[in-house]
C-alpha cells in the first residue's frame, strides 16, 4: 500500500510540476510582451514629443490592462498547442463546432483560450481534489480520475450551454426578422438598405440575429461575396431555417425578384411551427402536472370527501372496543 500512495504522490507531484511550469511560461509571455511595449513606447515617444505620457501608461499598466494581457499571452500559448499534438487532444471538432455556435468574434482566439482553461482544468481540478480528499489508495485514486474527468469536460459543458442558449434565441428571432425583411422590402429597400437598416436599428431588438448580419454586411464591404458572406449564419446555428433564408437573400441579391410573398410564405410557416411546437410542450405539460395532482390534489380531496366518513369509522370502533 505504501509504493501505491508513494506512485500516487509522484504522479500528482509531476502534475503539480507541469501547472507550475504553464504558469511560469504564461508569467514569462506576460513579462516579455510588457517589455516589448514599453521598448515601443520609449520608441515612440522618443520620435514624436506629443506621445511623452505613452511610457508612463505603460510603465504603470491598469489592473484592466494587465488582465488583457493575461489573456492575450494564454492565447499566444493555446494558439502554438493548437499547431501540434496537443491540440489535437484538446480540441477536437465538435468543440469547434461549439465555439462557432458560441458567436464569439475571433474564434481563432477564443479555441486558443479553450485549450489553455481545458489543459489548467484538466491539473488544477486533480490536484484540488487530492488536496481535499483523504482515504485510501482506492478512493483517492477515484478522486484523481472523477476531477480529471470534471476538468477535461467542464469547458465543453459550459461551451454546449451556451451554443445551445444562443440558438434557441436565434430560433425566436427568427420570425421577427422575417417580418422586418418583408416590411423594409416592402417599402422599396434593397437588400443592402433592408440589412443596414436591420443592423443599425433593430440591433436591440434581435441581439443574436443582428449581430451575425452586421458580420455578414460587414464581410461583405470588404469583398466577400453574399453567399460567402452570409456562410456562418446559415451553418453556424444548425437551422434549417437559417439556413433557407440565407439561402433566400443570396438568390433575390444575385437575381432580383419579389421577394415579398416568399417571405409571407415562409413566416407563416414558422408560426405554425411554432404553434404546433407549443401544443406539443402544453401536452407533455398535462402529462406532467398529472402526477404532481395525484401528489398535491389526491390525498386533500380524500381527506375532504372521505374524512367525515373516516371519523365515523373511527368512533364507532372506539366505542365497540370500549
Amino acid at each position: 500500500m505504501s509504493t501505491q500512495l508513494l506512485t500516487a504522490a509522484s504522479l500528482l507531484l509531476f502534475a503539480a510540476a507541469a501547472l507550475l511550469v504553464g504558469l511560469g511560461i504564461v508569467v514569462r509571455g506576460m513579462r516579455q510582451n510588457r517589455s516589448r511595449r514599453v521598448v515601443d513606447s520609449a520608441i515612440t515617444a522618443r520620435a514624436n514629443p506629443g506621445l511623452e505620457d505613452a511610457l508612463a501608461s505603460v510603465a504603470s499598466p491598469s489592473r484592466r490592462d494587465r488582465v488583457r494581457s493575461m489573456f492575450d499571452n494564454a492565447a499566444e500559448l493555446g494558439e502554438k498547442w493548437e499547431r501540434g499534438r496537443l491540440g489535437g487532444l484538446l480540441l477536437e471538432s465538435e468543440d469547434r463546432q461549439l465555439i462557432d455556435r458560441c458567436g464569439f468574434s475571433d474564434p481563432a482566439r477564443a479555441r486558443a483560450l479553450y485549450i489553455v482553461a481545458r489543459a489548467l482544468l484538466v491539473v488544477a481540478v486533480p490536484v484540488i481534489t487530492w488536496l481535499f480528499g483523504h482515504g485510501s489508495f482506492l478512493s483517492t485514486m477515484l478522486s484523481l480520475f472523477v476531477g480529471f474527468a470534471l476538468g477535461y469536460l467542464a469547458p465543453k459543458w459550459a461551451l454546449r450551454y451556451f451554443a445551445s442558449v444562443r440558438v434557441r434565441k436565434a430560433k425566436e428571432e427568427l420570425p421577427l426578422l422575417i417580418d422586418l425583411l418583408r416590411l423594409l422590402q416592402g417599402v422599396g429597400l434593397s437588400i443592402d438598405q433592408s440589412l443596414h437598416v436591420v443592423v443599425t436599428e433593430f440591433r436591440n431588438v434581435l441581439p443574436v440575429l443582428g449581430g451575425e448580419l452586421e458580420i455578414a454586411t460587414n464581410q461583405y464591404a470588404r469583398g466577400l461575396s453574399r453567399e460567402q458572406s452570409l456562410q456562418r449564419l446559415a451553418t453556424g446555428f444548425g437551422n434549417e431555417d437559417l439556413t433557407a433564408l440565407a439561402r433566400l437573400i443570396v438568390q433575390v441579391d444575385k437575381h432580383g425578384g419579389a421577394v415579398q410573398e416568399p417571405l409571407k410564405l415562409f413566416s407563416e410557416r414558422l408560426r405554425e411551427q411554432r404553434r404546433m411546437e407549443l401544443k406539443e410542450r402544453i401536452g407533455k405539460l398535462t402529462v406532467k402536472m398529472t402526477g404532481v395532482m395525484v401528489l398535491t390534489l389526491l390525498p386533500a380531496l380524500i381527506i375532504v370527501t372521505g374524512g367525515a366518513g373516516f371519523l365515523a369509522v373511527f368512533r364507532s370502533l372506539a366505542r365497540v372496543g370500549g
